[in-house]
């Protein structure tokens, strides 16, 4: 799942993260920050203190679950505070091992109990994700955010640099899904293109499927 966007500034340094600790928990924060807003964690759970604590859980624990080739990606300002991660699934690495899926059920368990027609429902955006996954190598954009306070100067491209130059020179295509629709033109300005829109809830946001030939 896929937010967008943005902040170049020569006081940003993106690098490499780790996959626990510090990194993992700032990672975890600047994703639920990014995804308050989203129509479907809203749809999943419309209170805004309890959706902003399930986040924090939910998105600990899917990156977490990440195997040992995943890359995830940060920007920090000169202070030190993350305000952007990407992370990025190379070939051979989704779906999740079964030790994977299982501590990302937990996370999500976890974070949605507290209203369990949202556990209901959030299972089916995630069984509709795996079911819709390329079944050929692909590049996979898992997460792509950017803290609020720095959105829309650039710093999404920055996060993406890495993942798309590696593509091309592999001759990958890239794939993410994102469930904003005005994050589709944001996406093409990179060479995405939508492939599907899914509806897994009826009464539920859509979820867009994007893919990116290799150039």
């Amino acid at each position: 799942m896929c937010n967008s966007e943005a902040v170049g500034s020569d006081a940003i340094e993106v690098g490499s993260l780790l996959r626990r600790g510090r990194d993992l928990q700032d990672a975890a924060v600047v994703a639920a920050r990014a995804f308050h807003d989203d129509p479907f964690f809203e749809y999943l759970d419309p209170r805004p203190i309890t959706r902003a604590r399930g986040l924090v859980i939910f998105w600990r624990a899917t990156l977490a679950a990440l195997g040992p080739t995943a890359v995830l990606t940060g920007a920090r300002r000169s202070d030190g505070r993350l305000v952007g991660v990407a992370a990025v699934v190379p070939p051979g690495g989704y779906p999740l091992t079964a030790a994977g899926q299982a501590r990302q059920m937990v996370g999500a368990f976890r974070a949605m109990i507290v209203r369990p027609p949202a556990l209901r429902d959030g299972l089916r955006y995630l069984l509709a994700i795996d079911k819709a996954h390329p079944k050929e190598p692909v590049s996979y954009l898992l997460l792509l955010v950017v803290d609020p306070s720095a959105q829309r100067r650039g710093l999404g491209a920055r996060l993406q640099e890495g993942m798309l130059t590696t593509a091309d020179r592999d001759g990958l295509d890239c794939y993410l899904e994102t469930q904003k629709q005005e994050n589709l033109a944001y996406y093409r300005r990179f060479g995405y293109e939508v492939a599907d829109e899914l509806r897994p809830v009826k009464a539920g946001p859509s979820l867009w499927t994007m893919r990116r030939p290799a150039r």
